[in-house]
């Protein structure tokens, strides 16, 4: 079989191993699809997930830039040949896509496709996927299609393995997630414990002391000082737990892979289109990497929650021995002057908090139908 500029065994090879070797849901559809494109030699692919909604939770596309893909919109829904894919048990091989009695039309900055191979991606009996092909890169006699059944042999081999990829990256995410809850409960149940047994001594011993300040003020001012050791052991034990309660990806994966992991969860649980890009930053101190981890997820939470921003972009670049942190949304945005002056905060003062505690600081820029960008700097080690 020949496909284009890579060609033959070694070219399937190739793709294959490259969809086994990333563990990320998003980093697997953006490998498939690239790998189909290529080797078929198309000039556009895409992967849509579906949702229980009748919409995709996830559509990544090959071929087209991020400026088209912006100017294109929302994700698509599950109809016309879309849907046929999900839905129905074979593939489709189009001489064009656009003449055939489901096609629907597409957005005005949408790429013109004629010829179109697709077929779904099975688990078993479920369909997780809907993988598709356009535009073959090659002349072919007026009313054929440039994809043939060797091109169709081939893909179908390519959604095989892809699903047994896919199905092995959400089953690495789902069991890192229940690995980091389960952590996280365990160490509530014992940060409840230890603390709530301090502060009830606490309580009590406070109490003795008030009750003997009239008439035996030695053993008063004796029982104050176990009311400040008290305090002293409490204060240990939530410091302790604060250690422990330091994200694991953070100390196993360091900051920018564990900011691009949360990204990609939340471009999965959004509308909301969430990226991230990290150039050249080196290990810093724990606490920085820290609160910048936490500065990025407050920012997050209001541009996704209350901001109704559509695009939010996540960036940390180095600057000098430190880095910058930096998040923008095209979301509704606020006068910073007025939230202040209406006591309301959006997370800002402990933004602001994180940020001073690990030596570096925070700046909001953010103005009405204007979007928000909070940028944290800090100075390394």
């Amino acid at each position: 079989m020949s496909h284009g500029p890579r060609s033959g065994l070694a070219a399937v090879s190739s793709a294959l191993l490259a969809m086994s070797r990333h563990l990320e849901v998003r980093d697997v559809l953006k490998t498939i699809v690239a790998s189909a494109r290529e080797l078929l030699d198309a000039q556009y692919a895409a992967l849509g997930v579906p949702d229980d909604h009748g919409g995709f939770a996830q559509f990544v596309v090959d071929g087209v830039s991020e400026e088209q893909w912006k100017a294109i919109g929302p994700l698509p829904r599950q109809h016309g040949i879309l849907a046929a894919m999900l839905h129905e048990a074979g593939p489709e091989r189009l001489a064009d896509v656009r003449k055939d009695p489901r096609f629907g039309g597409w957005p005005s900055a949408h790429p013109d496709l004629a010829d179109f191979l697709g077929l779904p991606i099975r688990d078993g009996d479920e369909v997780i996927g809907a993988l598709f092909l356009a535009n073959k890169n090659r002349a072919r006699p007026e009313g054929t299609c440039g994809f043939t059944p060797d091109d169709e042999e081939l893909l179908g081999i390519l959604a095989q393995h892809a699903a047994i990829a896919l199905t092995n990256a959400r089953l690495y995410e789902r069991s890192r997630e229940l690995t980091i809850a389960e952590e996280r409960s365990r160490l509530a149940h014992e940060l409840h414990d230890a603390v709530s047994q301090k502060l009830f001594s606490l309580r009590l011993t406070a109490q003795a002391a008030a009750t003997l300040v009239d008439r035996d003020p030695a053993r008063a001012k004796g029982e104050l000082q176990q009311v400040a050791a008290l305090a002293a052991e409490a204060a240990d034990e939530l410091r302790a737990a604060v250690v422990e309660l330091r994200p694991a990806a953070l100390d196993e994966d360091g900051l920018v892979a564990t900011l691009r992991t949360h990204v990609q969860v939340l471009d999965r649980a959004h509308t909301a289109r969430v990226t991230f890009a990290g150039h050249g930053v080196k290990a810093l101190p724990a606490a920085q990497e820290e609160a910048m981890l936490r500065v990025a997820q407050e920012a997050l939470h209001n541009a996704l929650r209350h901001a109704a921003a559509e695009h939010v972009d996540v960036t940390l670049h180095r600057r000098g021995t430190g880095a910058v942190l930096r998040v923008t949304d095209d979301g509704t945005g606020f006068d910073p002057q007025a939230v202040r002056r209406a006591g309301r905060h959006l997370g800002l003062v402990s933004m602001r908090d994180r940020a001073g505690g690990a030596g570096g600081r925070l700046t909001v820029s953010s103005a009405p139908g204007k979007g928000t960008t909070i940028e944290m700097e800090v100075p390394g080690g």
